[in-house]
């Protein structure tokens, strides 16, 4: 979903020069108007000039009951009216030592007004992210993608935003990460362990059980830090070593009788330790139960003691209840 409405202006060509910039409208106009001096001779040149404005984030908004008094551009020029309070309380270095020294609403407009937009580099899909993040408002309607998502956040450092401050598991943007870590698990961890969001880096870790750790990224590595990156290794060597530990017990025997004894029985302990070898071999810390009854519950149809089947059948049973036990996310308890 696009984040900016188009509104055409009516104007006059030196007004579509690099340094006219849209001014909010009159308190009754529902369309933005461009204000800048202009020549005299050319007051009544006809024109037209279509700008792109935010759609939440507009010089009639109704977020706080101020009125907006500055405006953001992003690098696609579209256009973001906010609140100068807003921004000051969240930031610690006004924006990355961006805003006026006063808001832009307290300037007459020929001196300026709200033609003190400021630029910023990021694009139009970020920083709607970024400032409904701000606000403590939902973007989800938008549908940021992950990238969107990330890049915001990141930006935050350059504005003096702490990230632990915003992305809190309350949040609306907390929620959009985890929602999108299913299909970008990699990125949304890695984000995580980037801003030390220790919530967030549980959460979307359970996501990466699948994920082949010796193909991941130096430069990946590197944003994750040593602390997060140990964390997701033991993760998995955790779960694969408690598979294994699982895997090696056999079915226990049962009393000899006379139609199976002790010599019968190894025949099933051997079957089973070869499945399991195999299982083992697939080295997935994100194994299902599906796989583990596939590869065991067949061993049944070689039997033909029914006092083994139903051991085989309560150990399979069992491995499948401690395995689903095993614990899927990153925990700082395991930084050992």
């Amino acid at each position: 979903m696009n984040v900016a409405s188009s509104f055409h202006i009516s104007t006059t060509p030196s007004q579509l020069i690099s340094y006219q910039v849209p001014t909010p409208p009159p308190s009754k106009s529902s369309s933005p108007t461009l204000s800048a001096c202009v020549p005299q001779s050319e007051v009544d040149i006809p024109g037209e000039v279509t700008i792109l404005i935010s759609q939440t984030f507009h010089p009639d908004s109704k977020l706080i009951p101020p009125q907006p008094d500055t405006v953001f551009r992003s690098s696609d020029n579209i256009f973001f009216y906010v609140h100068r309070a807003v921004i000051q309380e969240k930031s610690s270095n006004d924006w990355s030592n961006r805003l006026p020294y006063l808001p832009a609403s307290t300037y007459p407009n020929e001196e300026g007004g709200m033609n003190q937009v400021i630029a910023l580099p990021e694009s139009a899909a970020v920083l709607n992210v970024l400032l409904h993040a701000i606000y403590n408002i939902s973007c989800a309607p938008f549908s940021p993608s992950i990238h969107d998502l990330v890049s915001a956040v990141d930006a935050m450092e350059t504005y003096g935003v702490p990230a632990k401050d915003v992305v809190l598991p309350s949040s609306a943007l907390y929620g959009l990460i985890l929602s999108n870590a299913p299909l970008a698990p990699l990125a949304a961890y890695t984000l995580a362990a980037q801003h030390d969001l220790h919530s967030l880096a549980v959460q979307t870790s359970t996501h990466l059980l699948s994920y082949r750790l010796m193909s991941l990224p130096e430069t990946t590595a590197e944003q994750m830090g040593p602390l997060y990156l140990k964390r997701l290794f033991i993760l998995h060597s955790a779960r694969l070593g408690a598979l294994k530990r699982l895997l090696l017990q056999p079915p226990q025997p049962h009393p000899p009788s006379q139609t199976c004894g002790s010599v019968e029985q190894t025949k099933l302990t051997h079957a089973w330790m070869l499945a399991a070898a195999q299982l083992a071999w697939e080295d997935r810390a994100d194994l299902p139960s599906s796989a583990i009854e596939a590869a065991l519950l067949p061993l049944g149809h070689q039997l033909s003691c029914p006092l083994c089947a139903d051991r085989l059948a309560v150990r399979v049973r069992q491995v499948v209840a401690d395995w689903a036990m095993v614990k899927t996310d990153v925990h700082p308890s395991r930084d050992y």
